[in-house]
């Protein structure tokens, strides 16, 4: 079983990706959370992307083709995998169609997650992230006990840079201009399924399910 999720930034895709990858044993592959942890130890593509990431804009194509031709080519994704965050361009769809095509594996489903952009606005902006362990909650929908400290570990949360309100407007135009081309990209190649992301996350798993099931 072969998952690319499409969907704006807080569209929930992370959320469902890892309730999927429970559900059939499959791995969740995020490219934002490559990046992090690339940024967390210093690396240079971690320099590298947070400067891109910063800005609200997407990291150059030759650079997460590369992270993610690599990641799929270990042994978890024999079975299957779930790409989240990737492709983001028509040139990755050409490349993942084409590096798939070396190992006779194709995309089963593309599964479109749809959110108006004040929703996504309202779930990104109340984001807050863990300094220390990288735990994220939402203030509105998974508060911590204290709005200012992680609860796994006692250490600071703050809102990322790529969470406040200019940058995720900045987000949501680089997503429309280069990223919703890739709807009637697969819709064209017959793959494309509309999810409403906008409904609760139960509901949107069920109907996740229901696609992939059948």
């Amino acid at each position: 079983m072969n998952l690319v999720l499409l969907g704006p930034p807080g569209a929930g895709k992370g959320t469902q990706a890892e309730r999927i990858s429970s559900i059939y044993g499959v791995p969740h592959i995020s490219t934002g959370d490559i990046f992090r942890d690339n940024l967390k130890r210093g690396t240079e593509l971690g320099r590298k992307a947070k400067e891109y990431m910063d800005r609200g804009e997407l990291v150059p194509d030759e650079v997460v083709i590369g992270i993610v031709r690599d990641r799929l080519a270990e042994p978890d994704c024999d079975r299957g995998f779930i790409l989240d965050g990737f492709p983001r361009t028509a040139a990755q769809a050409d490349a993942l169609k084409a590096m798939l095509a070396e190992t006779g594996k194709a995309i089963d489903h593309v599964l479109n997650v749809q959110v108006p952009e004040e929703v996504v606005v309202q779930r990104l902006t109340a984001r807050r992230t863990c300094r220390s362990c990288g735990k994220v909650f939402h203030l509105v929908f998974d508060p911590p006990a204290r709005e200012d400290t992680c609860d796994a570990c006692g250490g600071e949360l703050y809102c990322r840079d790529d969470d406040r309100e200019d940058t995720v407007r900045a987000r949501l135009r680089e997503y429309e201009a280069k990223t919703s081309p890739l709807i009637d990209y697969y819709q064209r190649e017959g793959l494309l399924r509309n999810i409403n992301g906008a409904a609760s996350m139960e509901e949107v798993l069920q109907e996740i399910r229901a696609v992939v099931d059948k």
